[in-house]
């Protein structure tokens, strides 16, 4: 199994950077970041030095979108970093949840993020591209170039794309039982659509928080400082409730059943422990949705995950133990986990 970390681009930019090649010195392999221009810092300037002082490292958007940077501009951004680093960035792109909605406008649709994914990887990979009114290339795009997109999906539809067409699928939360939903009905997308399944990387993206013991405190203070990622999920979860409506069977009742109570969301808030607009989410979900506890539980939860297809987990890492939950991802559940 592979493992990323994921990471908001906050100021200092130079502790981004440092995280990464932190993580890098842990094992990890890849590198992301979440990409929302108005709440955080622009991602592929810090990217570049990630990639200048790393050595093996893939970086990428956790997750972008067709709208705030068009997909051209967003072809070439990767098409340079992997001319300039070799082939180390990885497209993740979404419906824009925070980038479109903190600026007023609306997420994108699944058309346009397929349109967008179509001209990504064939400018990326120095192939002409028809933009709807112009067909195009990159004449500095070397061979051998590539830009792999991977798909952030919920739905019935986006789980259908995402297997249709994207080389990966990113998954925000890391319940045992909707990973193996989910991923499922990736797989049967990618096997319907005459692909190989296998062709598919499947990624699952949680907080994880390593405690000492599993005292009641340490666990009470560890779901505290991941109860803002359930809200963060919610948002996706309420446009697929007013999309799909509840019990109609498009979408697990387990994934709609403790929004009920969210009243509103205020972006300025997102991702940050301590979101005040979290407090719906009940413990249970935190437990479900993240790894919370010991190394052992981590260990045990990530080989579940594995178990049922995931290739890679990337961890969000916004609570208060930064390093040290990266130190003890390398020395003890990274090993663990690919013995």
């Amino acid at each position: 199994m592979d493992f990323g970390l994921v990471l908001q681009t906050d100021p200092p930019a130079t502790k981004v950077i440092e995280l990464m090649q932190r993580a890098e010195r842990n094992g990890f392999t890849h590198g992301w970041t979440f990409d929302s221009a108005v709440l955080w810092q622009e991602p592929f300037v810090i990217y570049s030095q990630i990639l200048a002082k790393t050595d093996r490292l893939m970086v990428g958007t956790m997750v972008t979108n067709p709208s705030t940077r068009t997909p051209e501009v967003t072809a070439s951004t990767f098409a340079t970093l992997n001319d300039m680093y070799g082939n180390r960035t990885i497209c993740g792109i979404g419906r824009g949840d925070s980038a479109m909605r903190v600026a007023g406008r609306t997420p994108n649709t699944l058309a346009r993020i397929s349109d967008a994914m179509r001209i990504i990887k064939a400018l990326g990979a120095g192939q002409e591209a028809d933009l709807g009114g112009a067909t195009i290339k990159f004449p500095w795009a070397k061979e051998g170039c590539e830009v792999p997109v991977w798909m952030a999906a919920y739905g019935p539809k986006a789980l259908k794309m995402t297997g249709e067409e994207a080389d990966g699928f990113i998954l925000q939360l890391a319940d045992l039982y909707l990973t193996e939903w989910m991923v499922k009905a990736v797989r049967d997308a990618a096997v319907a659509a005459g692909r190989d399944p296998a062709d598919v990387k499947i990624c699952v993206a949680a907080p994880g928080y390593v405690t000492e013991d599993d005292s009641p405190e340490a666990l009470a203070h560890a779901r505290d400082q991941c109860r803002w990622f359930g809200g963060m999920v919610g948002n996706h979860v309420a446009d697929l409730v007013s999309k799909y409506g509840e019990g109609t069977g498009m979408v697990p009742q387990e994934l709609t059943d403790y929004i009920k109570s969210r009243e509103g969301y205020d972006y300025s808030h997102h991702g940050r422990t301590g979101n005040p607009d979290t407090a719906f989410v009940p413990d249970e979900i935190v437990d479900r949705f993240c790894l919370i506890g010991t190394a052992e539980t981590h260990i045990e939860k990530l080989k579940a995950l594995r178990a049922v297809g995931v290739d890679q987990f990337a961890l969000y890492n916004m609570q208060d133990t930064k390093e040290s939950v990266i130190d003890t991802y390398g020395e003890r559940i990274i090993p663990a986990v690919n013995a």
